[in-house]
């Protein structure tokens, strides 16, 4: 039950967090394993969810330290052709600020990066964000400020 309840959303975390949906899924698949086997001695001090969040974090961050790009941007196969409805001009310069905001995010340390993505794409709060990844409050807001400053200055050509 508590898989069926809580998959879609740690599922689009790691997603999120690993970039590629088959890392993801092995890494929500172990997080839940992790899950499972520490029930006992879950103290309920946190919200399930949170608790789990936490879970998928660290799985995800264990998996990304040690990793780099494996493959140039540039050598990965073009997406599907746009919607006919867009022009290909939109569809190029979409596809450019899309690779520059990969190539940015790769920039980020692997804490850096779980940070942001939980504080501007799954909207968490800061204290939330300590609380997921074991950190304190004051170290949260600044690997978030730090990720955003990177990504500013990385982006800055599109503003």
């Amino acid at each position: 039950m508590l898989v069926h309840r809580h998959s879609g959303a740690m599922l689009q975390l790691a997603e999120r967090l690993m970039g590629n949906r088959a890392e993801a899924e092995d890494a929500v698949q172990d997080a839940f394993v992790s899950a499972w086997r520490g029930l006992p001695e879950y103290r309920g001090e946190a919200g399930f969810a949170t608790w789990l969040h936490r879970i998928v974090t660290n799985r995800c961050l264990t998996l990304l330290r040690p990793r780099r790009p494996a493959t140039d941007l540039d050598a990965v196969a073009e997406p599907p052709a746009p919607d006919h409805r867009s022009s290909p001009a939109r569809a190029a310069e979409s596809h450019a600020a899309a690779r520059d905001l990969a190539r940015a995010m790769d920039a980020l340390s692997a804490e850096q990066k779980v940070c942001w993505v939980l504080r501007e794409i799954e909207g968490r709060s800061y204290e939330e964000i300590a609380q997921t990844v074991g950190i304190r409050l004051e170290a949260a807001r600044a690997r978030v400020f730090r990720a955003r400053r990177v990504l500013t200055e990385a982006m800055a050509a599109w503003r």
